[in-house]
Formats: structure tokens, C-alpha cells, sequence
């Protein structure tokens, strides 16, 4: 699918694919692909730039199965997408571990030339489909994340957000193992993800060097606990007050 911004439409032809009561993009997609058809559409900028919002990219078939339904989305369209923090509120502990075990939400960064390795790795790893693939350059800049050379280099995101169709998944092991192919192609993983590595292997994959120097510098270590910390065990924060340090418990939304 390729697209280019114009000033013009033709007749009949513009799609306002955001409206409540239309097909799902990526619905919408898979038609003309199952059909083996092609088309001209005319998107509206911002309908365009939303054109997953309403369908939480391809998440809320597994939250709402029947919400690409028509008479759902005449009926009831306008109430979705269900806010994420809500979702999460509610939902109890055996929930949320099941959740965890049966479903994956991560994305990972990994360098262009590395992509068809990279794409048949989540394949067997993880078979979930579709797959988000959103190239980015990533410029050399001082940080945690950046090319492994001098120069800046083309990388790729690639996204599995579903339910793993592999028989052999099991949460913790299958993601380490990803994880690892990851840092093995100086690729990064995205950080609002769950993340199973350890200490070593996380600081393996990011560059701390800059990140540790200013927590030195700026007298961090004793205030707030390493980025590590978090990723391990979201539901704590340790907050300094006054130099004195309380542990809370933080609901993660």
C-alpha cells in the first residue's frame, strides 16, 4: 500500500475511515488482500493519522471480538476504543496473569539489514499477525539507544501486539529468547513493554555509560532507583523525600 498527500479528490472516492461506524483499517486492508484486489481511496489527513485508534491497531479483536460487527459499530461504534487505563483498573490478578501468559504487547528496534532474520525469528517465536513495521532513522547521539557504528543507521520497529499462535509459547522463556536475539543484532527493545532480561543482559542491550555518569553527577543513586528497577518491578516506586526514602506501590495504567 502506498499513499501521497494531495489537495484534490476525486468523486466518491474519499473514505473517512475514522468514522464510528466504519470497518476497521486494518479490516478494511485485509479485505482487499483476501480478494486480491486493488483500489484508490482517499483518506482525510487526520482520519489517516487515527487510522488505528479505534481498533487499538488490531488489539480490540481480542477484547471485543465482535466489534468489527456492522450492527456493533452502527450501534455501539461510538463508545470504542475503551480507555486502557479502565481496561486495567478492572481487571483482577488471575486476569492479568493470564493476560501475561497468552498475550503479547512488545516492540522491537532492530537495524534494516537484520529485518527478514528478524521478521522470521517473530514468526517462530511468536506468530502473531499482523506485524507493525515502522522504519526510523536512528541517529549516533550520546544516550541509551543509538547505531552500534559512528554513523547514523536505518532501523526498523517491528511490533507484535496479540495473541503468540505457537504452540511451544510460554511467556517468560520465549521472550528472553527473543530478547536475546535482539541484543545479538544491537537491536533495542521498547521500554513500556514487560522485560525479562537481567541486569547484565538489559545494560548489554542499552548504553548506560552517559545515563550512569549523570546519576553520579547529579547525585541520583541514593534518590531514585536505576531504569532497571522499574522495568523488573513496576508496581514499586521509591520515592525520596526530604532524604528519607518510602517505598509505595504504584498502580501501573
Amino acid at each position: 500500500m502506498t499513499g501521497v498527500l494531495t489537495d484534490e479528490a476525486e468523486d466518491g472516492q474519499i473514505n473517512r475511515i475514522g468514522n464510528y461506524y466504519k470497518p476497521w483499517f486494518f479490516k478494511h486492508v485485509e479485505k482487499y488482500l483476501k480478494a486480491n484486489q486493488t483500489g484508490i481511496e482517499y483518506i482525510p489527513s487526520r482520519h489517516y493519522y487515527h487510522r488505528h485508534t479505534r481498533s487499538i491497531f488490531w488489539e480490540l479483536q481480542d477484547i471485543i471480538p465482535f466489534g468489527n460487527n456492522p450492527v456493533f459499530r452502527y450501534l455501539f461504534g461510538w463508545m470504542v476504543p475503551p480507555k486502557i487505563s479502565l481496561l486495567k483498573l478492572t481487571q483482577g490478578e488471575a486476569i492479568r496473569k493470564l493476560y501475561e501468559q497468552h498475550h503479547v504487547v512488545q516492540d522491537m528496534l532492530v537495524p534494516v539489514k537484520s529485518l527478514e532474520k528478524s521478521i522470521s525469528t517473530f514468526h517462530s517465536d511468536l506468530n502473531v499477525y499482523p506485524l507493525w513495521l515502522c522504519p526510523f532513522i536512528l541517529p549516533n547521539n550520546p544516550g541509551m539507544v543509538h547505531p552500534k557504528g559512528d554513523e547514523m543507521e536505518l532501523y526498523i520497529d517491528i511490533g507484535a501486539y496479540g495473541e503468540p499462535k505457537t504452540k511451544q509459547f510460554e511467556a517468560k522463556a520465549s521472550m528472553r529468547q527473543m530478547e536475546k536475539f535482539v541484543r545479538n543484532v544491537h537491536g533495542f527493545q521498547m521500554l513500556y513493554a514487560d522485560c525479562y532480561m537481567n541486569r547484565e543482559e538489559f545494560w548489554d542491550m542499552f548504553d548506560g555509560s552517559l545515563y550512569h555518569k549523570l546519576r553520579e553527577q547529579m547525585n541520583c543513586k541514593n534518590a531514585f532507583p536505576e531504569v532497571y528497577f522499574f522495568k523488573q518491578f513496576p508496581q514499586l516506586i521509591v520515592i525520596s523525600l526530604y532524604g528519607v526514602k518510602v517505598l509505595a506501590y504504584h498502580l501501573s495504567l
